[in-house]
């Protein structure tokens, strides 16, 4: 009984009604069509007619549903009313004529099974409910409505059954085909091919987005820490002997936690927005605006760093591209990061851009090497080593390399980042 009367069944009933509903202006449409055809004469006043007119609403409303939006306002309702999960249908209007193939069947299916059940719900009851009175009205009895219209000389005591027998066959019928559409519904109105290579890359693109944003908040985060560490117990170490360093050191400091806490406030509030346009467009220091102050405020934690820098080609660092000037700043933060947790000595870094191998195309290449921290004087590794893997990533962006290890006794960096034509 709950298969019938139940409360998923009563929805996929109305959804049905709701179809016939939506049929309704084709079939007046096909009407006028139709007793043109039959030279004038009233369709509703002829089976047959009522019939073709039907039949001809159906392609009218076939051709209606390749317009795109007809499929989020079909699923829409199937969602609502049909008990269809909804991972099992698309999302967004139809692009591809497949979809919009399957939109159209499913349109039409809906339309018209839903029709034959809306007549039926109107039709049915009020008969069932005169059979149902026969017995105990004799007014009925005397009208000859009830058993005469079905041509049959039964007796009026067998009214109730046939009449609860239709309802019965309604209930049947209805709940026969609302179970049939939603069996069909993920078949028409589920993700073609082509909805779920767009979903992948959809997904695919925010992920990357909310990957670069993770390593920006690692870079800025992981690099703030670890300076500020080693300054405040340089600090600690020297409070009482040089007030001077002491004072440069909580300058450091406080210069550092300030644009760290500027950039982790952009990065989160680019994270918290739903603008994938937005969350692309995270500020990020570059290389030529910021390295002089990275640098600095890496000298202020007591280990000294040399610096080369060879522009070469392009004369300023003002003049590299925007994202090789990024990705270069960031790629230089974490190596210094790496030195300051796990080196033991002079850092010393080189930055220049040359021709590659002969070829006429510019590179970037970043070079950083200091000595080893001895195994029991390394900081222990807590983060598995995503900074050196998001380094590599940053250069895999741009079509470079990073390789990092030892090399000749020293721990080496060393990333090679192609620059583009316009870069001179």
């Amino acid at each position: 009984m709950n298969r019938l009367f139940g409360a998923r069944a009563r929805l996929r009933w109305i959804h049905l009604i709701l179809g016939g509903a939506l049929l309704m202006p084709y079939f007046l449409l096909a009407q006028v069509g139709v007793g043109m055809a039959a030279g004038g004469v009233n369709v509703l006043s002829s089976l047959p007619l009522t019939l073709a007119a039907y039949a001809a609403a159906l392609p009218l409303a076939a051709v209606t549903a390749v317009y795109g939006l007809v499929r989020p306002l079909s699923v829409a309702a199937v969602r609502a009313m049909c008990a269809v999960p909804g991972e099992r249908l698309a999302e967004g209007p139809a692009r591809s004529w497949a979809a919009r193939g399957r939109t159209s069947a499913w349109w039409t299916l809906h339309l018209g099974v839903g029709a034959v059940i809306s007549g039926m719900t109107l039709a049915v009851p009020p008969m069932a409910v005169v059979l149902i009175a026969l017995p105990f009205s004799a007014g009925l009895r005397d009208s000859g409505l009830g058993l005469g219209w079905f041509g049959t000389g039964a007796e009026p005591y067998a009214a109730p059954l046939l009449g609860a027998g239709l309802l019965g066959g309604l209930a049947l019928c209805a709940a026969g085909s609302g179970a049939l559409l939603a069996r069909l519904a993920p078949v028409l109105l589920g993700p073609t091919a082509a909805d779920r290579l767009a979903a992948a890359e959809e997904r695919a693109a925010d992920l990357a987005v909310r990957n670069r944003l993770a390593r920006e908040l690692h870079d800025a985060v992981g690099h703030a820490l670890s300076a500020v560490t080693l300054q405040a117990a340089a600090a600690r170490r020297v409070l009482d002997s040089d007030p001077g360093f002491v004072r440069e050191a909580l300058a450091a400091i406080e210069d550092t936690t300030r644009r760290t806490v500027g950039e982790l406030d952009a990065v989160l509030g680019l994270l918290r927005d739903g603008d994938p346009a937005r969350r692309d467009a995270a500020p990020a220091p570059t290389l030529a605006a910021d390295l002089d102050g990275l640098l600095a405020r890496t000298r202020a934690s007591g280990t000294p760093v040399t610096a080369r820098q060879d522009p070469g080609p392009v004369r300023d660092w003002a003049h590299l591209p925007a994202i090789a000037s990024r990705e270069a700043y960031r790629i230089v933060q974490e190596g210094l990061s790496n030195a300051l947790r796990h080196g033991a000595g002079p850092v010393e870094l080189r930055i220049r851009v040359r021709d590659a191998a002969g070829t006429g195309h510019l590179e970037m290449e970043i070079t950083m090497t200091n000595p080893p921290a001895a195994p029991q004087d390394q900081a222990p590794r807590t983060t598995g080593g995503r900074g050196l893997r998001g380094a590599a990533e940053r250069a895999a962006l741009l079509g470079g390399r990073v390789e990092a290890g030892v090399h000749e006794d020293r721990w080496r960096l060393r990333a090679v980042l192609p620059l583009a034509e316009d870069a001179r």
